[in-house]
């Protein structure tokens, strides 16, 4: 892989990824060759941040059916990054709900 933004597609916007980030762990979404190591530099290198480990997950494709023609999902690489304590990395930047 050469740069970090070719390592780390996306992140995951999922309720179980929000609950990880109380765990101080952080979901993206990665290109399929992407090596732990690889991982966890980019991570550090976009965000400024220290990783203290990288889980990584291959997401297999659903049989799903649009009337009659039946597919897959497409297969992806998920990759749960855990950050040294006391960092975090704001990706949605500063949400906040407000209830009127």
């Amino acid at each position: 892989m050469n740069s970090a933004y070719n390592v780390i597609i996306r992140p995951v916007v999922s309720e179980r990824s929000f609950d990880l980030m109380g765990q101080n762990k952080y979901t993206f979404e990665v290109a399929p060759a992407a090596a732990k190591e690889e991982i966890a530099d980019a991570v550090e290198k976009l965000f400024g941040v220290h990783v203290t480990k990288v889980n990584t997950i291959s997401v297999k494709p659903k049989k799903k059916r649009v009337r009659y023609q039946l597919g897959n999902t497409r297969s992806w690489k998920k990759a749960i990054v855990t950050l040294a304590d006391g960092e975090s990395i704001e990706i949605f930047g500063q949400q906040k709900a407000t209830e009127e």
